[in-house]
Parts: structure tokens; sequence; C-alpha cells
């Protein structure tokens, strides 16, 4: 049965919530949530959040993904609550998930992918006031976090490598072929993929 919000599709003045919740109750409780649009202030999420953190080891919670990224604040959030939760997590990537909801995406304790989906990692944006020294302090701090956030939740999914080439200002995209080989090669117990060999490596010269 659709919660809470189906009576606002009867009013189009009113504004449409950021995602949808679904729930469906028997021997194991599962609950599903929708997050079909730009990730929005945490305030939105309240449900999302209180459920993960009420829930019980015995109940499944649907993560079902379909967004362009969104707000840091409030995607990390969720991450950290998907960490807490006692439930079963599935993230399910149903589209794309770029930025902040590749890494929602990353943090599903079983993760679920389409046959014809995206994930996109790359830097954070910001925009900044106050004075120039406190730009500068704001920049190395936010700077600083976005690395540590990257690294515990990313990894092993991405490498070392690939997350400094984020850092630099570079985007990496995956499609669903790549994300499966991904995680696969993770519940090997082996490299997510193999580091990215430098040119002059790839040739190797004759003997001479």
């Amino acid at each position: 049965m659709p919660r809470p919000h189906a009576a606002l599709e009867d009013d189009p003045d009113k504004s449409v919530p950021l995602y949808r919740q679904y729930e469906t109750q028997g021997m194991v409780r599962q609950i599903s949530f929708y997050l079909s649009d730009e990730i929005g202030a945490a305030i939105h999420y309240t449900d999302l959040l209180y459920t993960l953190r009420t829930a019980s080891s015995t109940d499944i919670v649907y993560l079902h993904l379909n967004t362009p990224g969104g707000n840091f604040d409030a995607g990390l959030q969720i991450i950290n609550n998907i960490r807490a939760s006692e439930a079963h997590v599935v993230t399910i990537l149903e589209a794309r998930a770029y930025s902040m909801g590749a890494l929602i995406f990353l943090a599903g304790d079983e993760l679920v992918v389409h046959d014809t989906c995206q994930l996109m990692f790359h830097n954070y944006s910001s925009a900044l006031i106050g004075k120039g020294n406190e730009q500068q302090a704001q920049v190395m701090a936010s700077g600083k976090w976005f690395e540590k956030v990257m690294r515990h939740v990313c990894r092993p999914f991405l490498t070392d490598e690939e997350l400094d080439r984020i850092l630099k200002g570079e985007d990496i995209w995956l499609d669903s072929d790549n994300i499966r080989r991904r995680l696969a090669n993770i519940q090997k117990g082996v490299p997510a993929t193999a580091p990215r060999q430098p040119a002059h490596a790839k040739t190797k010269p004759n003997a001479s």
C-alpha cells in the first residue's frame, strides 16, 4: 500500500515529494523507498531515516535508485543510517545513480543492478560566501571531508588510483556490465578492477 503521500497526486498545486514509500507486511517486513529525483534537503527523508533507525534484524529495506545525485549532507545522513540499521538494506540500481546517488548505492548490504544502468562518480561542487580567508578555510575543510567520505564509502569498489583521479576532477562512468564485474570480483575476494597501466608499460620493447 502506498504511503504517506498518495493524496498529493490529487492536488497539482502541492509539491511532489522527493521519494515514495511502500510497505508489505508478512513473516518478514519489507519496506520499499523509491529515490527517483534529485536528492534534496535531509528534512525530506525523515521517514526513510526513521525506518532505517527503528527497523529490526528481520526487516528488509529496499532503496530503488534513479537519481542524478544532489545534496551531500542528506545523502551522507542516509548512508550513515543505512550503515547503522539492523535491517538488511538492499540498494537497487534501476536506471542511473550519479554523484551522491552512486555513493548511496554502494552503501547497501546487498547491491542489485538492472541490465541497462549507469553509475557516475565525480568531485563535489559548492558555492562559497564570506571573507577570503573564510572561503579558503571552507575549501580545505570540505575537500578533506569529501575525500574521507569517498575513501570510506567507495573502496573497494573503486581503487585508490580511481579515487585520486576523481579528486583531481575526473568523472568516472560505469555501465551495468562493469558494475556487475566489479561486484563479482569483490565477492571473490580479488580487486574490483585491475589498476590502470601507464601508456609506456603497455608495450614491452623487444629484447636485444
